[in-house]
């Protein structure tokens, strides 16, 4: 036990650590959003690159993987989309914004450092199929769902236009796109480039980190707490244990479930309050929901890694 939580507690220290800089006044809002425009428009991007230009596609892409991990996103996506329009009576756009929350675990910033220290930087190539296809997948889902909710009754001819348009704005769709043109077309990069893409990766984690624990002081939680409770519910608990029965079911090897469960298992990410802020839906419920779904995976992360083989 003593283990496992040196495991995840620096993690959420780090987090803390910019938490407190902010709640003190030592670390600026516009520090926070310097650097978060920093680690999301540049750093995570230029790591997501990286890790899959150089991913061996053939051997890292498992069909069952990749099954088991989005089957139960998926599944958390309608639990939360139905809930919250069938349990809370929300609105059909707000309900979509919840949905999105289920769906979008927090796989860069919370999974990867947290396997990373539990299993060793080996155990990451799983995480970074996951990842590879993670924002295409999510946002895909959720974009579309919410362009067919608002276009009631409207023409759907715009939708497959709207929907790329918003995905492929996206700085960290962007950088996985890189690097599969990278991979699949055996391009060779310049060394003195790989080294200095090497030097903006390795910036990005820590960076992110403290910067999360920034953006997390301004989102206070008020009101709704039955649903922000209800959407940490299905993805820390929910969502992994899905993944767990597919990935028993499919035969998934013992690195791999691993790392579908402990991503799975991740609070929603900050992507699930950029998504409600977009469409001016559920933003409370989604910014709580981070907030408190970021503190309890101190907790579920440390159940899951104890009954993990």
């Amino acid at each position: 036990m003593g283990g496992l939580t040196s495991v995840i507690l620096p993690v959420f220290i780090l987090i803390g650590f910019g938490y407190v800089a902010v709640w003190r006044g030592v670390f600026s809002d516009a520090g926070v959003d310097g650097l978060m425009a920093f680690t999301q428009k540049f750093a995570i991007p230029a790591l997501l690159f990286s890790a899959i230009s150089t991913l061996d596609l053939g051997q890292n892409f498992d069909a069952a993987l990749l099954l088991s991990f989005y089957t139960g996103a998926l599944a958390g996506f309608i639990v939360g989309l139905l809930g919250a329009r069938y349990l809370f009576n929300r609105p059909w756009e707000d309900s979509v914004a919840i949905g999105f929350c289920c769906l979008f675990s927090n796989s860069l910033l919370l999974g990867l450092p947290i396997t990373e220290r539990a299993y060793g930087t080996d155990a990451l190539t799983a995480n970074y199929a996951i990842i590879a296809i993670h924002s295409p997948f999510c946002y895909g889902v959720g974009i579309t769902v919410m362009e067919f909710v608002r276009a009631r009754g409207k023409p759907m001819r715009a939708l497959p236009r709207t929907v790329l348009t918003a995905m492929f704005s996206n700085a960290l769709i962007i950088g996985i796109s890189l690097g599969f043109v990278v991979n699949l077309g055996g391009i060779v990069l310049p060394m003195v480039l790989t080294e200095a893409i090497g030097l903006l990766t390795r910036a990005a984690l820590p960076a992110a980190l403290f910067g999360l624990g920034g953006v997390l002081y301004r989102y206070r939680p008020e009101g709704d707490l039955r649903a922000i409770l209800f959407v940490c519910a299905v993805s820390l608990l929910l969502h992994p244990a899905i993944v767990w029965g597919m990935g028993s079911m499919t035969g998934l090897d013992t690195p791999a479930f691993r790392s579908a469960i402990v991503t799975a298992a991740m609070a929603p990410g900050i992507n699930a309050y950029v998504f409600a802020n977009m469409y001016g839906a559920a933003r409370r419920v989604a910014a709580s929901a981070v907030l408190i779904g970021t503190g309890l995976a101190i907790f579920t992360a440390l159940f899951w890694l104890t009954v993990l083989p």
